[in-house]
Formats: structure tokens, C-alpha cells, sequence
């Protein structure tokens, strides 16, 4: 008995709808096609998954410590804000020029799990002494070697995550690291205010240094032999002759790469100083309730990622990147309006919830379209470190831009820049963001040369669902 065909899908004005039809197939199979040759399907044991999810619960809980927390406890101490600046300034400074490094050790480590070790036992020791020690000298120190700690853990997990499940399943395993990090900041929130307020400010340190304990355990519960080392670079590349820059200009090269690069800055530059503007405003009108409605704009956002970034990597899988990160970005503009004249506190409490869309979207997303792009080249988490100086150059200039703007000209026109810039960062992604998910053919695979070192000029280009739609109409 023949096989039956699918029905064919008609476009406008009757014609065989041929675009969608290979769109289709090309899907199908890319889905159904085997391992490349020589490479071995990932099959991770459940227990090496569920210490993943407990490390970066754990994690998340940790660095919920170094937060607004550091100026509070070091207020109580009698410190200048100057001294206070001082030191934050510091840290924010390494981890935005550590970010490069950190991604290049994370790519040269044999194991990710052991430097992750290390990382963790880093914030550990800067806890204890921020808590034990609140000198200058003691605390400029810890808060450099918390910065550089988390400069590798932020590559160095979605490393592992890359080499347990493999680029097939990287998009769910986000979604569930997501969710996972945002439970964790959320209670952490809740638990540290707490033993702050109960206990002293102190404590906060001590119970940060606590819960590195639990981290390294759930490590540990990953197996050594299931993080594959070649994997979790991105995949095998191939030795390129040149100078120690060959690799770093290669991924400056890499076009779609940059192009994510200044998109994600676009986004940051709109989306950090949001928040801040936002507790002021309600400080402002409302100073009774002030503390509980700032914490709600914190905590709300947070149980949205946790609902909604599982649904976010499964939906990469089905529908393809782009979609999802013109929601991410189409998200921005609007919240920065709707603060731009909500009146009402409790109700900026609400429009915060859009925050959380937006999280979710860029939590799953960001290291995901970093694995497609890099795909082959060995170089993931370098790349992801260039991401990440995109990020903190956008989220530096953001509040010192949106505060002059305050200052000068009105609160309205502040977030209208914001919502402005953050409408630049969704035309950048409609107009020259290609869908990443549909490149790893052309880029390589995890046992051949990638994007950054093409096979020959004669090879596929990359390029998006238009480039493709474009070649179909001619073919006709």
C-alpha cells in the first residue's frame, strides 16, 4: 500500500505554497538526520542532569549575596559612599574586561568541571573575608577575585551543558537552566533578606560562603566521563596556522556572530538602568511602600522566567530562533514606554512582569545562538566571553546615559530613550539577524571545521529563511 503525502500547502492566489514546503523538509531532516560521522549521540545519565540543575540553583543562590547587599552591609560599617563606589567600581571593571579570558580559560581547561570547582571556591573565600574582614585593602580584593570567579562560571556552565546534551538538546537544557537560576535568585532574595534582618548583615556573607558547600557537591554529582571536553568547545576545530590573534580575529570575522554582538548590546544599553529609573519612581510617589514594591519588581520577573524558560527552549527547537528573539527584543520598547507614563506604583509592579518575557527569551537564546554560530570551530565559550563584553559595555553606558537624561530633561524623556534605543535593537534583529538555527550545516559539525575557518570559498553561505526564500523565486 503506497505511503500517503502530505497535503500540499497552497500560497496566495492558488500556487503551491514551494517555499514552506522546503522550509518543511529541510526541518524534517535536520531532525531526523544521524550523527556525523565519527561522533557519538550524547547520552548523559539522569543524575549528571539533575546536578546540573542543583549546581546552578546553588550557583544562583550564592551570587545573590554580592548583590545591592555589599553597599547595605558595608554602609552599616561606616564606609564612605565614595569607598563604596570605589570598590563596586572595581568589580565591575574586571568582569567586564575579564570577560574575553574567562571564555578563552573555559575553552582551554580539560575540565570544565574542575575549573568550575575552583570558581566556586573563589566566591566562597571572597565571602568570608568580606564577612570576617571589612577592610579597604580586604575588600577590594575579594570583590576582584568574586568578579574573575564569575567571569569563568558564566561560560563555564553553559559549557557543560553544551558537552552533556550536545547542540540537539542545548535549547531545552537552557530553558531548564534558566528556570533553575531564577528559583534560586528568587529564594535566595527572600532567604538573604531575611537573615539580614533577623540576624545582622554579616550573616548574608556567611550564608553565601554556606552555599558553595551544596555547589560543589552537586558537581560532583556530575559524572566525570559525561561532560565531553571537544563537545563542550563548540566541537573540533581544525589547527589554524597564523598568529596567537588568529582565533579572535576569526570571531570578529564571524559575521552573524557580530551581529548578535551589537544586537544584545543595543538590547542592555535599553534594559539595565529600566529597573533602577523604576525603583526611584516609586520611591518617589510611594515611600512608605517603596521596599516591598521595589522587591516585587525584583521577584516578579524571576517566577516569569521560571514559568516560562522551558517553554522558551522547546519553542527554539520548533519555530526556530529568530521568533523567539524578536519577542525578547520586541518586548523592550514597549515596557519602556508603559513606565514611560504609568502613574500608578503597583502598577509599574505589573509592567515589570515584562521583564521577565524578556529574561527568559535572552537567558535560553543568548548561549544558544553562540553554540549555532560557533558551531565546529572549538572557540564557544571565547565567543561567549566577546557576548559578554557586548553585554557589560551596553549595561555600563545604560545607567550613566539614562541618568543624565533624568537629570536634564524629565523622567518621561528617560525612559523614552531607553524604549527608543531598545526599538533600534529589535530593527537590527528584523533586518539583519539571520536564523541561527538553520546554520549548522553550513557551519560545520562537531567533527569538522566551522564557521570561523571555511572549508573553501565554494561552500554554502549562511544566511536566513529570506536569503533561501529569495533563491526559491528565482529557481521559478
Amino acid at each position: 500500500m503506497p505511503s500517503a503525502r502530505p497535503l500540499r500547502k497552497y500560497g496566495r492566489w492558488g500556487r503551491p505554497d514551494l517555499e514552506s514546503e522546503e522550509k518543511e523538509r529541510a526541518q524534517s531532516t535536520q531532525r531526523d538526520a544521524p550523527p556525523a560521522p565519527g561522533v557519538e549521540a550524547p547520552r548523559p545519565s539522569r543524575r549528571s542532569l539533575y546536578g546540573l540543575d542543583w549546581f546552578v540553583f546553588f550557583l544562583a543562590d550564592a551570587q545573590m549575596g554580592f548583590g545591592p547587599l555589599v553597599a547595605v552591609y558595608l554602609t552599616a560599617q561606616k564606609w564612605t559612599q565614595g569607598d563604596i563606589g570605589l570598590v563596586l567600581t572595581a568589580g565591575s571593571l574586571v568582569a567586564l574586561v575579564g570577560q574575553i579570558p574567562g571564555g578563552a580559560l573555559v575553552d582551554a581547561a580539560r575540565s570544565e568541571r574542575v575549573l568550575s570547582a575552583f570558581a566556586v571556591v573563589g566566591i566562597a573565600v571572597s565571602a568570608v573575608v568580606i564577612g570576617f574582614w571589612p577592610f579597604f585593602a580586604a575588600v577590594m580584593v575579594a570583590k576582584v577575585l568574586h568578579s574573575a570567579a564569575s567571569c569563568v562560571l558564566g561560560p563555564a556552565i553553559a559549557a557543560i551543558s553544551l558537552g552533556l546534551v550536545g547542540h540537539a538538546g542545548m535549547a531545552e537544557r537552557l530553558g531548564r537552566n534558566a528556570r533553575f537560576a531564577s528559583i534560586g535568585a528568587a529564594l535566595a532574595a527572600a532567604g538573604m533578606g531575611a537573615a539580614g534582618y533577623l540576624i545582622s548583615n554579616q550573616a548574608v556573607f556567611f550564608v553565601t560562603a554556606a552555599l558553595c558547600a551544596p555547589s560543589l557537591v552537586s558537581l560532583w554529582v556530575i559524572g566525570p566521563g559525561q561532560v565531553d571536553p571537544e563537545r563542550a568547545h563548540g566541537g573540533k576545530a581544525q589547527p589554524h596556522p597564523g598568529d596567537p590573534t588568529a582565533t579572535l580575529r576569526g570571531l570578529v570575522r564571524n559575521r552573524p556572530l557580530m551581529i548578535f554582538a551589537g544586537c544584545v548590546a543595543l538590547f542592555h544599553l535599553a534594559n539595565a538602568a529600566m529597573l533602577p529609573l523604576t525603583a526611584s519612581v516609586i520611591t518617589m510617589r510611594s515611600s512608605e511602600w517603596a521596599a516591598a514594591l521595589v522587591g516585587a519588581c525584583i521577584l516578579a520577573p524571576q517566577l516569569v522566567v521560571a514559568a516560562f524558560a522551558p517553554w522558551v527552549g522547546r519553542q527554539a527547537v520548533i519555530r526556530g530562533r529568530l521568533p523567539l528573539l524578536l519577542l525578547g527584543f520586541g518586548v523592550l520598547p514597549v515596557r519602556g514606554v508603559l513606565l514611560a507614563f504609568v502613574q500608578s506604583p503597583e502598577m509599574l509592579v505589573a509592567v515589570q512582569l515584562l521583564d521577565g518575557i524578556s529574561a527568559a527569551v535572552l537567558g535560553v537564546l543568548v548561549p544558544l545562538t553562540i553554540a549555532d554560530v560557533t558551531r565546529g570551530t572549538g572557540h564557544f565559550n571565547l565567543a561567549q566571553g566577546l557576548i559578554g563584553t557586548a553585554v557589560g559595555i551596553g549595561a555600563s553606558l545604560s545607567t550613566t546615559l539614562a541618568g543624565y537624561t533624568w537629570d536634564y530633561f524629565g523622567v518621561v524623556p528617560a525612559f523614552l530613550f531607553l524604549a527608543i534605543t531598545a526599538a533600534g535593537g529589535f530593527i537590527m534583529v528584523l533586518a539583519f539577524m539571520p536564523e541561527t538555527g538553520g546554520l549548522a550545516p553550513a557551519m560545520g559539525n562537531e567533527s569538522g571545521r566551522g564557521a570561523l575557518f571555511p572549508r573553501s570559498s565554494s561552500a554554502p553561505r549562511c544566511g536566513s529563511d529570506r536569503s533561501s526564500g529569495r533563491a526559491l523565486n528565482r529557481r521559478r
